[in-house]
């Protein structure tokens, strides 16, 4: 139970399906209390708001030092590291579906269910992980690292229904969050600066912001800020030796701390037909024999693209890709079926 309308009706479908529902709220991130970009306080008031609506138990639970040592961590090094993490996909894999059902199977519960806009179904006595039906909610990108064992013992009851069905079922249920926006952003930065929180872990190093042809024209404040396709920030526009198109990060130097732009959205270093990726994980448990044709999305909310797994490491695009940006996760798609993913090299 976030406090979100999504676990909210899940948790109340459940009951009407006779499952004996217990509620758990996650605290996640040690925040101070008087942080104002922190809404654990007003999270667990509408958590214990609905779970009173619907009498069922309330229990809080802290992974907190689970989350810094197996996300925020890794968060951490990748950025260091000149990579663009998505915390989202670790969170799940690490606290919500790992940290969380461990704690949940102590307890002698059957099931952990959440909120997620995604399906299970079983096929050849192996279960499937499959899209959300709301397409504009879908959640399948972000758990794409989940495995048989964890499919067994979880429930997705929203995922067959619209957003906006989980909001008029909430309000019909009396649910005070029946309205409440959705959250944004990296759970732990919640609505502050990326930048201010970044600088508060990681020693930013200043540098030279260089053209392709090695002209510097800029000063960047860390290379940490900055992502593949970024064109907001620069602060390099209006050059009068330079035609008027947009600037856009192209590349990272680690080793020279140089970040290198290039003008316009299409520039060729933008664009690429493949990319190869590590930490692969199949939800079937079984890699598919290669060449294994499919779709995939490299980042969440993009359409899906054709393409071809070519070895268990590279795969290669129908059409060129824009900003493939390393850290981040390639997911694998067979129509509706989430086959599996791992992380862009």
């Amino acid at each position: 139970m976030s406090g979100g309308v999504d676990s909210a009706v899940a948790a109340l479908l459940l009951k009407q399906q006779d499952y004996d529902v217990q509620g758990v709220f996650m605290q996640n991130w040690a925040a101070d209390q008087n942080d104002p970009y922190c809404s654990l306080t007003q999270d667990l008031h509408d958590a214990k708001a609905v779970c009173a609506t619907l009498d069922i138990p309330l229990t809080t639970v802290n992974f907190a030092k689970e989350y810094w040592d197996r996300v925020f961590q890794y968060f951490l090094d990748e950025y260091s590291a000149g990579r663009t993490p998505n915390p989202d996909v670790m969170c799940n894999k690490e606290i919500k579906f790992r940290a969380f059902l461990d704690y949940a199977l102590e307890q002698g519960v059957n099931y952990i269910a959440t909120g997620h806009y995604v399906r299970k179904d079983m096929k050849n006595n192996k279960y499937r992980l499959l899209k959300g039906l709301d397409d504009n909610k879908d959640q399948s990108y972000f758990l794409y690292t989940l495995n048989q064992e964890q499919l067994a013992h979880s429930l997705f009851p929203v995922g067959e229904l619209q957003k906006s069905e989980v909001r008029s079922i909430a309000k019909q249920a009396g649910f005070s969050n029946y309205a409440k926006k959705d959250s944004t952003g990296i759970c732990f930065i919640g609505e502050r600066r990326f930048k201010t929180f970044l600088n508060e872990y990681l020693l930013a190093k200043p540098g030279d912001i260089i053209t392709t042809d090695k002209k510097v024209i800029g000063q960047h404040e860390g290379l940490m800020f900055y992502t593949l396709g970024q064109r907001q920030g620069l602060k390099i526009g209006g050059r009068k030796d330079a035609k008027e198109e947009a600037w856009y990060v192209v590349a990272k130097d680690m080793e020279k701390n140089i970040l290198i732009v290039a003008q316009g959205h299409d520039h060729p270093l933008l664009l690429s037909n493949s990319l190869n990726y590590k930490q692969v994980h199949w939800i079937s448990e079984n890699q598919p024999k290669l060449p294994y044709s499919c779709t995939a999305k490299i980042r969440y909310r993009l359409k899906d693209q054709q393409c071809t797994i070519t070895t268990r490491d590279h795969v290669e695009f129908e059409k060129q890709q824009w900003a493939v940006t390393p850290g981040q996760s390639v997911v694998f798609y067979q129509d509706n079926d989430c086959v599996g993913g791992g992380v862009i090299c």
